[in-house]
């Protein structure tokens, strides 16, 4: 007999199998959510494949992301592969690498981090302080993890990187939030002082 968890899942694939796509509808967003990743049948990670790329909310997309990521049982290479592609923010691409780590060999995640490295050396001239995608990258869910995980030295190269240009930010940008190692976010400041520490800087530069 199906225990709760279960019969939301077979719930929520019956009613995405049949709903429009309407990203903010309520009980579109909360069928998302009871998707049990653990459940999953080979037709019904194909629909929730078809949902992601369909998808224009990145946090939906996000929460199918780290659900596909732990399904090891489940042949989604292919999947991985083309999230990063689609994907533009450096958090979103990590997690596909975290996906893609699963299938692919060294050789093709290297040429994947390569690409990536390509992209966050440009960071600084397009969001400088960005500092969310690089508390991201570099927190216990980020590089640190896949590095403890494969020992790769291509994901050492874009840690050190990734580590240079946090550095380089000013210190209003630094230490607001970090993630653990299940990818939760982890508030280190509360909003208003992490507005104030931001705010000061802007000012302290347009008083020069």
């Amino acid at each position: 007999m199906p225990n709760d968890k279960q019969q939301l899942h077979k719930e929520s694939i019956k009613y995405l199998t049949t709903a429009p796509l309407r990203e903010s509808y309520p009980k579109f967003i909360c069928a998302i959510s009871d998707v049990a990743y653990e459940f999953l049948t080979t037709d019904e990670v194909g629909l929730i494949e078809q949902l992601y790329f369909k998808m224009k909310n990145i946090a939906l997309r996000n929460k199918i992301l780290y659900g596909l990521i732990r399904c090891r049982n489940l042949e989604l290479k292919d999947f991985f592969q083309k999230a990063y592609k689609k994907e533009r923010y450096l958090d979103m691409r990590l997690l596909a690498i975290h996906g893609l780590v699963q299938y692919a060999p060294e050789e093709e995640i290297e040429k994947v981090t390569d690409h990536f490295l390509k992209i966050l050396i440009k960071r600084p001239e397009t969001t400088p302080y960005n500092y969310y995608e690089y508390e991201f990258l570099r927190s216990a869910f980020g590089f640190p993890l896949l590095i403890k995980k494969y020992g790769y030295s291509c994901f050492e190269k874009v840690y050190q990187q990734v580590e240079k240009q946090y550095q380089d930010m000013p210190e209003a940008f630094k230490g607001h939030l970090t993630f653990d190692e299940d990818g939760k976010q982890v508030s280190l400041r509360t909003p208003m002082k992490i507005k104030q520490m931001i705010d000061r800087f802007y000012e302290s530069r347009n008083l020069r």
